[in-house]
């Protein structure tokens, strides 16, 4: 009998979602967990799975359509099974299945997606499994460098299976790229449409860009901002940099700055609990996080992501590097997943990686604050009584203004101009 599968509703506000790309057709066989449609979201990419063995009757909707939570995906003739039965079970809530699992610098303006909560059944994509047929009879050790390890297990791929380019066959986090580039063909959907004297064109917008929208809006209708900024002289943080990211780099990590001001911020956070917070007028009352999750923001093709690094403050700087890494080659191939970007609790923006200076970056609504970092650059400063080349590092920071007094924004500054100025205090 056949058995009604609908977008599901996985809460969080998701109404809609767009067809990306189809995987089943009619007439195909499918198992639980088989992947039927790739959807994009206003929260994430993802593949959405089969609920339940049989042979697709029916498929709803053409690539480019929009599909609204409710409505018929796909229709399964299931053996074994009566109508009636078929009918609750399209009613009944799913679950997703449970997978097999095995151990194993390009930020720009920030944006703002909503996220799904914990018991969502999209599956976002095949990142962190393996299936059981892929894995070898007689697993042998490998060589491969901790970021290419931890990106193939984000990935979903078999590192058994990849072959390694660099020293005595060590794979590197170019080869599970490369892997995971052979294994996902990258498709964009594009709808324009350019009128008959080709002054104008049409696009159709993207559920990201729609949220981005959205986003924004609501940040400043319901928050008042308020932006303070600085300039820190970093010419230690420079000096260490230089000393560290040979030895980085053999261990496949590219030390940025980046790192040291996302610890920087984090640390600080603890002192100034304000701006790792959140307003919650509904039941009258504040919000205050006791752990620091740091969003940031990913400029892609797509739109702008905020993949979250959790309990900051406790990482070193290079599994900060590590995670910076990983999240951003994961946002560039849209391959994020919901728990990758819920759950922030402040935000940082990275505009001065395409030569911004200063900026007044929009809150990542319902948080306090947004850290802005613009371009290093050398200018002439004083000191000791002295005119000398200084390098600089200017700092943009908003805050809610109902949430972060004016003082508390230039102390938390100041906290982060410390670790910065003395970046070997954040190594201990």
């Amino acid at each position: 009998m056949r058995y009604i599968f609908k977008f599901p509703d996985i809460g969080e506000g998701i109404t809609e979602g767009r067809i990306l790309e189809w995987y089943v057709k009619k007439g195909q066989a499918v198992n639980s967990g088989d992947s039927l449609v790739k959807m994009e979201t206003d929260k994430v990419v993802a593949d959405i799975p089969s609920p339940k063995k049989g042979i697709v009757a029916v498929v709803f909707g053409n690539v480019g359509d929009i599909i609204n939570v409710e409505d018929p995906l796909v229709e399964i003739e299931i053996a074994e099974i009566s109508g009636e039965a078929a009918q609750e079970l399209s009613k009944a809530k799913k679950q997703a299945p449970e997978p097999y699992s095995v151990e194993e610098e390009g930020f720009g303006v920030v944006g703002t997606l909503e996220i799904a909560s914990d018991n969502a059944i999209l599956s976002s994509s095949n990142e962190g499994l393996i299936v059981h047929q892929d894995l070898p009879e007689n697993p042998k050790k490998i060589l491969a460098t901790p970021v290419a390890r931890a990106m193939a297990k984000d990935f979903g791929i078999n590192i058994n299976t990849v072959k390694g380019t660099g020293p005595a066959n060590r794979i590197t986090k170019k080869d599970i790229q490369k892997a995971f580039d052979n294994r996902y063909e990258k498709k964009q959907i594009q709808n324009i449409e350019t009128s008959q004297d080709n002054l104008v064109e049409y696009e159709t917008l993207s559920q990201i860009r729609k949220t981005i929208a959205k986003n924004m809006i609501n940040s400043k209708h319901n928050a008042a901002h308020m932006s303070a900024f600085e300039e820190l002289e970093i010419s230690k943080l420079i000096d260490i940099r230089n000393k560290y990211k040979a030895q980085f780099s053999e261990k496949d990590l590219k030390l940025s700055y980046l790192p040291f001001i996302l610890k920087a911020a984090a640390l600080s956070l603890k002192n100034h609990k304000s701006l790792n917070s959140e307003m919650d007028l509904d039941n009258n009352r504040m919000i205050y996080k006791n752990f620091v999750n740091i969003g940031i923001a990913v400029d892609t093709e797509d739109g702008l992501v905020v993949p979250v690094i959790k309990n900051a403050d406790n990482l070193s700087i290079s599994e900060i590097t590590s995670q910076i890494n990983i999240l951003g080659s994961k946002a560039k191939n849209r391959q994020l997943t919901m728990d990758d970007m819920k759950d922030g609790t402040f935000t940082i923006t990275n505009y001065g990686s395409i030569g911004g200076l200063f900026a007044v970056p929009i809150i990542n609504y319902p948080q306090a604050g947004i850290l802005g970092i613009g371009r290093i650059h050398q200018k002439p400063i004083v000191k000791n009584n002295e005119i000398v080349i200084g390098n600089i590092l200017p700092l943009s920071l908003s805050v809610d203004h109902r949430i972060v007094d004016g003082g508390e924004a230039t102390r938390f500054l100041n906290d982060i101009r410390a670790f910065l100025e003395d970046p070997v205090s954040m190594l201990f």
